[in-house]
C-alpha cells in the first residue's frame, strides 16, 4: 500500500513539475504595484490573482509591513458610481492577500474613483490603465 501511494505521489509531483514553473514573483519593492480590472469590473483576473500572490510573498516575508491599496477607474462613470467601484476594487485585492495568509490589520484600503488617473486621455488606450488597485507602502 505504501509503494503505491509512493507512485502516486511520484505521479502528481512529475505532473506539477512538467506544467513548468510558478508565475507567482515577490516584487522587490510593494511601492506602485498594480493589478488591472476590465471594464465596469472587480473581478480579479488570473494575472492580478499572481501578481496578489507575489505582494502576498513580499508581506509574508517582510513582516512589519503595511500598505494601502487604492482603487481607481476610469473616467467613465459618476463620481459616485466610481468611487463605489474603486473601493470595490481595493477590497477585492485585499481579500486576495488575505485570504493567502496576511493579517487584514496591515491592509487599508481606499477609493479614488477617477480622481487619480495613471495616465491621462482618452479612449480605451488610456482607460484600461486607469481601472487599477494600486499597493503603496504606509
Amino acid at each position: 500500500m505504501k509503494i503505491m501511494n509512493f507512485a502516486l505521489l511520484a505521479g502528481v509531483a512529475g505532473l506539477l513539475a512538467s506544467c513548468g514553473g510558478s508565475s507567482i514573483v515577490e516584487p522587490a519593492d510593494l511601492n506602485n504595484q498594480r493589478v488591472f480590472f476590465a471594464f465596469n469590473s472587480a473581478e480579479i483576473s488570473d494575472e492580478a490573482h499572481d501578481n496578489l500572490l507575489g505582494q502576498s510573498l513580499y508581506m509574508k516575508n517582510h513582516e512589519g509591513t503595511k500598505i494601502q491599496i487604492a482603487g481607481n477607474c476610469d473616467e467613465r462613470g459618476s463620481t459616485e458610481y466610481n468611487l463605489a467601484l474603486g473601493a470595490r476594487r481595493a477590497n477585492a485585492a485585499k481579500a486576495v492577500l488575505v485570504k493567502d495568509g496576511v493579517e487584514s490589520s496591515r491592509i487599508s484600503t481606499i477609493s479614488y474613483g477617477k480622481e487619480r488617473p495613471l495616465v491621462k486621455g482618452t479612449g480605451e488606450e488610456v482607460w484600461q490603465y486607469n481601472r487599477n488597485a494600486t499597493t503603496t507602502v504606509k
